[in-house]
């Protein structure tokens, strides 16, 4: 790709998603937008940026969901959700008894692994949720990969990738040659397409618990201050944010601060509960 042509794109991209590309990031830039080039029957990529540059609406969309749809799996990294099973939860059960509810947001949820592994913990601990209303709103800029979260039917590499072999027995069928989700569990996630750069509290509402996992790594400074910011004034003032093992808070904004004793965990300051 040209010059000009990684410049016109990575700018394109910046102002639409936030997503922030180096020049050392050019091969993951071809090899994402080959496949667009193709299916619109284009040569290559000389074409694709001259498209692009007519700024058509669905080339834009198509081209900025290629770059930003990213790999989820099952149960990513264990920590944070044996965090929220075993410390989130039962706090806010005991801090929600009066009302009985909680909402849970799922930012940037990708194909949808992580809402469903927060659905089948809650799902196991039904016993103690009885009575209690708990909503998982789940996010993406990509509405091609919300489908797919929708219809919760992954690949046999796919449930292998952190899914321990008795939950997949207990909550999923096989069909034909993929894996279903079942239908309780798609039921409670509720689905949305967001841009993270747009006004989310006006669009979303208020929550309790945000998961914002290994999102922040493909802003710069500016967007990650501004993400974590329009966070904070949807958060409920004993709220947790996750965010993923290589990012943090530190430097980037104050209105977060790690929980103590709890990697990956953050509380809102109280600055920020004002």
């Amino acid at each position: 790709m040209k010059p000009e042509d990684f410049d016109f794109v990575a700018k394109m991209l910046k102002e639409r998603s936030g997503l922030v590309l180096s020049r050392d990031k050019s091969y993951l830039l071809e090899s994402r937008l080959m496949p667009v080039a193709r299916r619109r029957g284009m040569k290559g990529l000389d074409d694709l940026c001259v498209a692009l540059r007519r700024m058509d609406p669905a080339l834009v969309k198509d081209v900025t969901e290629a770059m930003t749809t990213n790999e989820s799996f099952f149960f990513r990294d264990g920590k944070p959700f044996d965090q929220f099973r075993d410390q989130v939860i039962p706090a806010l059960l005991n801090s929600r008894k009066d009302k009985r509810q909680i909402r849970i947001w799922c930012a940037a949820c990708s194909s949808g692994q992580e809402p469903y592994s927060l659905s089948i913990i809650l799902k196991e601990m039904e016993a103690k949720l009885a009575g209690w209303r708990i909503d998982i709103v789940a996010t993406d800029l990509s509405t091609e990969i919300l489908e797919k979260a929708k219809a919760g039917l992954y690949s046999q590499f796919e449930v292998q990738r952190g899914m321990p072999i008795q939950l997949l027995v207990k909550y999923f069928q096989k069909k034909d040659e993929m894996w279903q989700i079942d239908s309780r569990l798609r039921a409670m996630v509720q689905y949305r397409p967001l841009n993270l750069l747009t006004d989310v509290r006006s669009t979303l509402g208020n929550f309790d618990i945000v998961f914002c996992r290994n999102v922040l790594i493909y802003f710069d400074q500016e967007t990650k201050g501004k993400v974590l910011a329009d966070i904070a004034k949807l958060l409920a003032p004993d709220g947790c944010l996750f965010l993923g093992g290589a990012e943090t808070v530190l430097g980037i904004s104050d209105k977060f601060k790690p929980v103590v004793g709890q990697r990956g965990m953050y509380e809102l300051t109280a600055s920020a509960k004002v």
